[in-house]
């Protein structure tokens, strides 16, 4: 169960998924916070719905701690964490540049360990909470020249598997969304004579919230989200 009044913290934002999740939770009464390495970007939102922003790099576990703890002296009880942040590197695998691996990886699952440990202390003492993580298609199913994002988001999945299983008992509502299918954004949309073929981030933020409001007697861990014309 998540605290009214309570606050949102949305981390790896931009324009796009989480620029919808911020409206949505906004317009729902909560308090909301986003983190991204480039806070510049994300001016517009924060005008739009009142949110405020922090610069934070999730690979630095510092920067994390830190995100948190200002987090504690500036929001409402935080009630729900999201993590949406997320690398991603092309290639071969035998052109792939091993600092590029790493980065990607150390990004999308050591990034969301030190955002979901710092999120699971705060929620534990209270017994209450919901720490949601942003999934792909690579996290069920590795794509050719997408090694290290599939190496991530498995263990992102893996991550929020076992969350899951230790802190519902407690009171905290864990789940992983697989978004399966390109997400449309004010850079991006699909051609004209392929209608419906991306995912709508407003439809998908409301998947969140929906989610986040489950009574716990019928809590949802996984959820995949995807066009309906998208194969699977």
């Amino acid at each position: 169960m998540v605290l009214d009044n309570a606050s949102v913290l949305i981390v790896g934002s931009g324009s796009g998924l989480s620029a919808s999740l911020a409206r949505l939770f906004a317009r729902e009464g909560f308090s909301v916070v986003l983190a991204a390495r480039d806070t510049t970007k994300l001016a517009d939102i924060c005008a739009e719905t009142y949110a405020r922003a922090f610069a934070c790099d999730v690979s630095d576990p510092g920067q994390v701690a830190a995100l948190f703890e200002w987090v504690d002296q500036e929001a409402a009880s935080l009630g729900v964490v999201i993590f949406n942040a997320g690398v991603r590197v092309r290639g071969p695998l035998v052109d792939l540049d091993a600092a590029e691996v790493e980065r990607s990886v150390t990004t999308n699952a050591l990034g969301a360990f030190y955002v979901a440990q710092q999120a699971a202390k705060r929620m534990l003492p209270r017994g209450s909470g919901a720490i949601l993580f942003t999934g792909a298609s690579a996290s069920i199913k590795g794509y050719p020249h997408s090694t290290p994002f599939a190496m991530g988001k498995f263990a992102l999945r893996g991550l929020a598997q076992s969350m899951a299983r230790e802190l519902a008992p407690n009171g905290i509502h864990v789940a992983h969304f697989v978004i399966d299918g390109q997400i449309r954004n004010p850079a991006r949309s699909e051609p004209a004579d392929q209608p419906d073929s991306m995912l709508d981030p407003d439809s998908i933020a409301a998947s969140y919230l929906h989610v986040v409001r489950q009574p716990r007697s019928a809590w949802t861990h996984e959820v995949e989200l995807r066009p309906w014309v998208e194969k699977f």
